[in-house]
C-alpha cells in the first residue's frame, strides 16, 4: 500500500479479533458487531462447508492497532445474500470465466441495511477497498460484492470505482406514533378497516408476547427453531442458521433480541424473530405450525410496529422484498450493493446491465410510492 506506516490482512475468522477492537470500529449495528458474527461462526453457520468462509479484510497500523475492517467472506455460491448474481455467474462461466470464488463484504443471511466498512476515516477505508481487490486478484477471484450497504457509506464505494446495484425494500416509518392506533389514523379509511380485520383475525384464539434477552427460554427456542427449519426448508432447501446459533444470540446480544411468539393454550404455534438496533428493529425470520390467516402480517409486520413505536425506534425494516408489505404501512425504500468486477470486459457488460437495471428499479419505485396506503390529503 502507498502509506507505509499501514498494513493490510486477511484473518480467518471474526473470532480472532478481539471483540472490543472489533465492536469500537462496528458501532452500534446489531448484524456488525463481534457476537452476531462470531455466533454464526461459532455455531457452524459459516465457515468450512457452508460456502461461507469468514475472511475479515483488516487495516492496521506499524503498531497492529486495527484501524478498519471488512466483514468478508470467501463464497463458492450466491446463496444467502438477498442480491441475486447468479445471472452475472451464468454469463462469465459461458464466456469461458470462473466465477467462483468471489468475495462478499456482507453480513450473512442479513438483508439489512448497516455499515460494510467498519471505518470512520475516509482514506483508511478508501484503503480497505483497494485492498478487497488486492485480494481478489492475488488468489484469481472474479469480483468482490458488498450488499445492503448503510446509505452513507455509498459514496465511498462509488469514489473507488465499485458499480452500484440497487433495489427496493419496504420499511416502515415511525412519525413519532404514541401507539398503533395514531399510525392508523394516517391510512386511508379503507386501509384502516383492513388492518383492523386482519388483525383481529390474527389474534383470535391466540395470545401474541414480546420476550426479549433473558426473558426467552430454552424451550422458547426450541420452539422457533421448528418454525424456522419449515420455513427454511420451504424457501431455500435447507436452513442457514444451526441451532446453536439461536442459543448464541441469546447468550450474547442479551436484549438486542427480540423473539415475538403467538401461543395457543400456553404452546407457541408461531413466531417471529427481530433484531433491535438504536434506531431500527431489524425483522428477520418467521415460521408456525398453525395455518391462521393474517397470522403472518400480525407477528412480522403489526407487532413489530408496535414494538419500534414501544421502543421509540425510527424504522423496521422487515426483510427482502414482499410487496405485500405495502398495504401494511411499509413503503419502498431503495437498497444499494456495490461491485468491483476484475475482468475490465466482464466488467463493462455488468456496467451496461446495471446502468439499465437502475433506470427500471427507478420507476418501480415511484410506481409503488403511489400504491401507499397512506392519506393523501
Amino acid at each position: 500500500m502507498a502509506d507505509q506506516e499501514l498494513r493490510a490482512r486477511v484473518e480467518g475468522a471474526v473470532g480472532a479479533v478481539g471483540q472490543g477492537d472489533w465492536d469500537r470500529l462496528a458501532g452500534a449495528n446489531p448484524f456488525t458487531s463481534h457476537a452476531f458474527l462470531t455466533a454464526l461462526e461459532d455455531s457452524g453457520s459459516v465457515g468450512p462447508g457452508t460456502g461461507w468462509q469468514p475472511a475479515p479484510v483488516l487495516l492496521e497500523d506499524d503498531g497492529g492497532n486495527l484501524l478498519g475492517a471488512l466483514p468478508a467472506y470467501v463464497k463458492g455460491h450466491s446463496q444467502g445474500e438477498y442480491v441475486f448474481d447468479h445471472a452475472f455467474a451464468d454469463a462469465f462461466e459461458r464466456a469461458g470465466g470462473r466465477y467462483y470464488p468471489k468475495l462478499q463484504i456482507a453480513v450473512p443471511f442479513t438483508p439489512a441495511t448497516g455499515p460494510r466498512i467498519l471505518c470512520q476515516d475516509r482514506q483508511h477505508s478508501l484503503l480497505l477497498l483497494s485492498a478487497a481487490e488486492e485480494l481478489c486478484r492475488q488468489n484469481g477471484f472474479s469480483s468482490a460484492h458488498a450488499t445492503f450497504i448503510a446509505p452513507e457509506q455509498v459514496p465511498l464505494f462509488a469514489s473507488a470505482g465499485w458499480l452500484l446495484r440497487t433495489d427496493i425494500q419496504f420499511h416502515w416509518h415511525n412519525g413519532g406514533y404514541a401507539s398503533f392506533d395514531d399510525f392508523l389514523v394516517t391510512l386511508a379509511s379503507r386501509k384502516r378497516k383492513d388492518v383492523r380485520k386482519e388483525r383481529a383475525a390474527a389474534q383470535q384464539g391466540v395470545t401474541i408476547v414480546h420476550l426479549r434477552g433473558g426473558e426467552i427460554e430454552p424451550w422458547h427456542w426450541d420452539a422457533f427453531w421448528t418454525f424456522y427449519q419449515d420455513t427454511g426448508a420451504r424457501k431455500w432447501g435447507r436452513p442457514y442458521l444451526t441451532r446453536a446459533a439461536f442459543d448464541l444470540f441469546a447468550e450474547r446480544m442479551g436484549d438486542s433480541v427480540l423473539l415475538i411468539l403467538a401461543l395457543a393454550d400456553g404452546v407457541p404455534v408461531a413466531g417471529a424473530l427481530n433484531f433491535v438496533g438504536p434506531d431500527a428493529l431489524y425483522g428477520r425470520y418467521w415460521g408456525c405450525v398453525l395455518d391462521k390467516p393474517f397470522l403472518h402480517f400480525e407477528l412480522c409486520y403489526y407487532q413489530a410496529i408496535e414494538a419500534a413505536i414501544a421502543l421509540r425506534l425510527s424504522r423496521v425494516e422487515a426483510g427482502a422484498q414482499g410487496g405485500h408489505k405495502l398495504a401494511r404501512g411499509y413503503e419502498p425504500v431503495a437498497t444499494v450493493s456495490a461491485h468491483w468486477i476484475a475482468d475490465k470486459g466482464f466488467r463493462r457488460a455488468v456496467a451496461d446491465y446495471l446502468d439499465q437495471e437502475r433506470r427500471g428499479i427507478a420507476l418501480e419505485q415511484l410506481a409503488l410510492a403511489e400504491r401507499t396506503p397512506y392519506r393523501k390529503d
